[in-house]
């Protein structure tokens, strides 16, 4: 179960309420779900009952104790707990399971992975100063919105600069619109659109424009072309390029990306018998002896580069080193969304910064390709699937801020 389909249960749940008239409130149009914090419960958290108690007039722990039983009934949730003065924790079902479904999503999504229709429903107007951070930005958010369901129009107080169409940005309409519209104002960026194209190029042009939050000023300097670890943009986008060359790598030995399979529940074995009644001889009769512990299976099954048992194919979940990767993937298509709804690309920014930053961890840890005379293992398929899923979420998400993600660097 990803973030998106736990946020989309506990809204049915809300509705599920509603509806038997266990609770009279109105339906929140979304749910927010978020990871729980360090030294919280559970995996995940949401504020629900708090927002909805004050409508259904009832407490909090009330409203909390009413979604709970509704949750927790739903495949893939684990257990549901309510902490706090109101707030629901939940710890979801068999986490392999919901790793392999957010690397398949990814696989049949591609460069759409966390596209979605929550903003289906709005039609939006921006209005943007004659400027070249305000427009870049401004073309920024479009896709966004867009990415989410939104119909969008922008339009700039004075006729657009010829050199923004080098960056990429397009204008609907010029001068002052007859009634108030959204407006997108970050501090100006000091410079022109053709200065920036100038000593920067398109792409590290929009990195430099769009990377800070709109409150603050721009980094514009050489900085932005730096091939090394201090440019983050060269970071992003080299992680992209590993990933893509860990797939041309694999090719070349014959193997593709598989995801680790789900690990498959042991079956229930039935209650014990119960023993035969010893006849009475006065005495107590003797207990059974403890069952024999299972021999210790060695270090080899639980180590970091750990993939599969020997001479077995099949991989055992993935480790501690691939799991901020494997997170910050199913948390994407929450960042795209509240990046879209607070007009701030600047989020997917800082989101691509950190996944490329857990690949590099991650390649570091666990090798997707074999060494030496090494066969590919199922291990190896796993860990492709992983850095595959990790290249398209950097490729998809600079596209949606208008920067190429080339193959090669």
């Amino acid at each position: 179960m990803t973030p998106a389909d736990l946020s989309r249960t506990v809204l049915h749940a809300v509705r599920r309420a509603v509806d038997e008239d266990a609770l009279r409130a109105p339906v929140p149009a979304r749910v927010r779900v978020e990871r729980s914090r360090p030294g919280g419960s559970g995996d995940y958290a949401c504020a629900v009952a708090l927002q909805l108690a004050g409508p259904a007039a009832l407490p909090a722990l009330e409203v909390a104790r009413i979604l709970r039983e509704r949750v927790a009934a739903e495949p893939g949730v684990g257990r549901v707990e309510i902490t706090g003065p109101g707030f629901l924790s939940f710890t979801l079902d068999a986490p392999a399971a919901g790793d392999r479904a957010v690397l398949d999503a990814v696989r049949e999504q591609g460069l759409a992975y966390g596209h979605g229709d929550a903003l289906r429903d709005e039609i939006l107007q921006f209005h943007h100063a004659r400027e070249v951070r305000a427009a870049v930005t401004a073309h920024a958010v479009r896709r966004l919105v867009v990415a989410q369901g939104a119909r969008v129009r922008v339009s700039c107080e004075k006729a657009s600069d010829p050199d923004w169409a080098r960056l990429g940005v397009t204008v609907d309409a010029h001068g002052t619109p007859p009634v108030p519209l959204t407006g997108i104002r970050p501090v100006p960026a000091g410079a022109t659109a053709a200065e920036l194209l100038e000593r920067l190029g398109s792409d590290a042009a929009r990195w430099g424009l769009l990377r800070p939050a709109g409150h603050d000023r721009a980094a514009l300097g050489p900085g932005l072309l730096v091939q090394g670890e201090a440019n983050p943009l060269f970071r992003v986008r080299y992680a992209h390029a590993r990933a893509r060359a860990l797939s041309r790598g694999a090719a070349g030995l014959g193997f593709t990306a598989e995801p680790a399979p789900c690990p498959e529940p042991a079956p229930y074995p039935g209650p014990a018998p119960c023993p035969e009644p010893a006849a009475h001889s006065g005495s107590r009769p003797e207990p059974a002896p403890y069952p024999e512990p299972a021999p210790y299976p060695g270090p080899a099954a639980y180590g970091r580069h750990a993939g599969h048992a020997p001479g077995a194919e099949r991989p055992v979940p993935h480790d501690g080193a691939a799991r901020p990767l494997l997170d910050l993937i199913a948390d994407h298509p929450g960042v795209l969304l509240a990046a879209a709804r607070h007009r701030a690309p600047d989020r997917v920014a800082r989101q691509l910064e950190a996944v490329a930053q857990a690949f590099f961890d991650f390649h570091d840890a666990c090798p997707s390709l074999p060494a030496g005379d090494e066969k590919p293992s199922a291990a190896h398929r796993a860990r492709l699937a992983l850095a595959e899923a990790a290249g398209t979420v950097l490729a998809g998400g600079l596209s949606l801020l208008g920067i190429r993600a080339p193959d090669h660097l």
